[in-house]
């Protein structure tokens, strides 16, 4: 399985329908703590946009509504890995991402035979507290020995000058979610990444 390079993170429908038809063609939707009928209205607008695009939509944790709402891609956080029924997200046909943060979370997430792994967080990143350290670009390359064949999504405090290396240490894809959500031009930061990525596209 192939990921674009670009891996947009968003919170939102809305930004999905604001930023995907700019040309995103690899969007999570990662929600928090809303009602699951918002939950379910979310995934349902986000899916119809990805679709009149061909942009592939991952739903963030909510697996068992990604299955009921006919998704066909997940990513789960370790804790939320282990209280999910992978025979049963397999069983639906729903592709699995997963993140780790150190080795132990790697051995427990190729166990699981994901389909992508993503590892995190690279570089410092605003956007959660973690207890992890910065990974650093060699990690990257020492990851990429023990995922492959599959894909993995660098993520954390990325940004379009950042990209040289994220690429040249062997991941597939850069996940990104402030660099662009709290930009003061959101739309033009998301063409800039499209850009700067087209060479591993």
């Amino acid at each position: 399985m192939k990921l674009d390079p670009f891996y947009l993170i968003v919170d939102s429908a809305a930004w999905i329908e604001r930023l995907v038809p700019l040309g995103v063609k690899l969007v999570q939707l990662r929600i928090k703590d809303r009602p699951e009928s918002d939950l379910r209205s979310e995934i349902r607008r986000a899916r119809g946009v990805c679709a009149a695009h061909g942009c592939q939509l991952i739903v963030n944790d909510y697996w068992q509504i990604a299955i009921e709402e006919g998704c066909d891609f997940v990513h789960l956080g370790q804790e939320d890995l282990a209280e999910a029924d992978v025979a049963a997200i397999r069983t639906a046909g729903l592709k699995l991402g997963l993140s780790t943060h150190d080795e132990a979370e790697l051995e427990t997430a190729l166990a699981a035979k994901p389909d992508y792994v993503a590892l995190g967080p690279i570089y410092p990143t605003i956007l959660k507290t973690m207890r992890w350290q910065p990974q650093g670009l060699s990690r990257i390359s020492a990851w990429r020995q023990r995922v492959r064949p599959l894909p993995l999504v660098a993520i954390g405090g990325l940004n379009t000058d950042r990209l040289e290396g994220v690429f040249a240490h062997r991941a597939d894809s850069a996940a990104v979610v402030t660099d662009i959500t709290m930009n003061a031009d959101p739309e033009g930061r998301t063409r800039e990444w499209i850009e700067k990525t087209a060479r591993w596209r």
